[in-house]
């Protein structure tokens, strides 16, 4: 097998995770909204959906085409860091339990969750997100998607991450564990 097809491996076992989180995510804004949920930033959902899923194709895009030759190094580092994102994600997703999902829904008079990767820092799942955006693409020297998505990403959590706190801050501020 050469280091492309496993790169395209890679990508493809990746996308099927994205898809099983769209799947908890549709049934967890559901619970979310059968108990009063509220949404907010969906102006900028569209833009996050056409980011990630761009990120996806744009890699291997890049790959097929440029066919760069890619140290075994910076390689396997580089899945390291797709691993360990991948943990933090799944431990943010249990974490929050039915409260997670792509979206920004508050569930009115629960209070935001402060354990798990929470305790240690406010939005533990967007590290996740920057670390496989940088990482994902460089598994196969893909250093162009890296760059772009970063930059675009950068804009795109700026937006997120102020919608979040802000739909945050309406909920009552005691300790919650989940």
């Amino acid at each position: 097998m050469t280091t492309l097809t496993a790169f395209t491996i890679v990508v493809a076992l990746v996308g099927l995770e994205r898809l099983a989180e769209l799947v908890v995510s549709k049934r967890n804004a559901a619970w979310s909204f059968e108990r009063g949920g509220r949404e907010s930033g969906q102006g900028h959902y569209p833009f996050m959906v056409v980011l990630h899923t761009g990120l996806l194709v744009a890699m291997l895009v890049e790959a097929w085409v440029r066919r760069p030759d890619v140290a075994a190094g910076l390689a396997w580092s580089m899945l390291a860091l797709v691993v360990a994102s991948q943990a933090l994600r799944w431990w943010c997703i249990t974490t929050l339990g039915r409260r997670w999902n792509t979206r920004v829904i508050i569930v009115p008079g629960l209070a935001p969750v402060r354990s798990g990767p929470y305790r240690l820092m406010p939005h533990p799942n967007y590290v996740a997100v920057v670390v496989e955006g940088v990482a994902l693409p460089l598994v196969h020297a893909s250093w162009i998607t890296a760059v772009v998505f970063t930059v675009a990403n950068a804009a795109l959590l700026t937006v997120r991450i102020r919608t979040e706190d802000a739909a945050l801050r309406t909920l009552p501020q005691e300790t919650v564990h989940a």
